[in-house]
């Protein structure tokens, strides 16, 4: 990092985007993911510099960035190459909602802004507790959350939370702790075992096709699919882990465990 704080910061997953401007920092962005939708005014302010799992190299270079954001393993081979260019890159790695909170500390942190990074992180987490109140002693529906179609993939560690958090059981809680998509896939057979009272789906940045997933083999038997409560919560709420999933993505949930 050329200086402290940054005042070039190139990000490049949409959680930081969205918390630099919550953190009222988004003067410090320079180039950003081209999935960064929040808050929409980033589509037209901020040059996008990447997808996820790949990057233009010369344009963030061109940027002259203080400090790089990116995230987990899977930007891992990115954030060698701009390393060795001689950047500053910070990785974050959150995968749970303590993780998430974390991050957005850490980041107020590594901005120069603590005390706001703290107040952020403070009042998502407030609004947590006041949601898990306000369902606590209604009933709990079985949750199946689809993270992916082909194959079956059952929810990461924070959307996991999320559903508990808005009162429902998640059947594949068990599976929450890994990391790794691969780890979380599941069997159609388990799914139909498992009946769902509810099935949420998200198939990462494709649009999910309900009547799809009622149409499996098996799948009428399930209690989701025969009283046709099968809902579709988009990538951008629920599949980043900042913000949006502690704030819309949780509302999406509890509307279709609550309806």
């Amino acid at each position: 990092m050329r200086q402290f704080p940054p005042n070039r910061i190139v990000c490049l997953t949409e959680e930081t985007v969205e918390t630099l401007y919550l953190l009222g920092e988004e003067e410090r962005i320079v180039g950003v993911s081209g999935y960064a939708v929040r808050p929409p005014r980033v589509r037209q302010e901020k040059p996008r510099v990447s997808a996820f799992i790949s990057a233009d190299i010369p344009k963030i270079l061109a940027l002259e960035p203080d400090l790089v954001l990116c995230f987990s393993d899977l930007q891992r081979d990115i954030a060698a190459e701009l390393v060795r260019a001689g950047l500053a890159v910070h990785v974050f790695n959150q995968r749970d909602v303590a993780g998430i909170l974390a991050m957005v500390r850490a980041l107020g942190a590594l901005v120069g802004a603590p005390e706001k990074g703290a107040a952020l992180a403070d009042s998502l987490h407030r609004r947590l507790d006041s949601v898990a109140a306000s369902v606590r002693g209604k009933d709990r529906p079985r949750v199946y959350f689809e993270e992916w179609d082909d194959p079956l993939i059952a929810g990461i560690g924070w959307v996991s939370e999320l559903i508990e958090i808005a009162g429902g059981i998640d059947v594949f809680a068990e599976l929450r702790g890994q990391k790794s998509a691969k780890d979380r896939i599941v069997s159609p057979q388990q799914v139909i075992a498992a009946a769902p009272d509810v099935i949420l789906a998200s198939w990462c940045g494709k649009k999910v096709v309900t009547e799809r997933i009622g149409a499996r083999p098996g799948f009428a038997a399930i209690p989701a699919v025969r009283d046709k409560r099968i809902v579709e919560i988009k990538s951008a709420l629920i599949l980043q882990p900042g913000p949006a999933a502690l704030t819309d993505g949780l509302d999406a949930i509890l509307a279709a465990l609550h309806p």
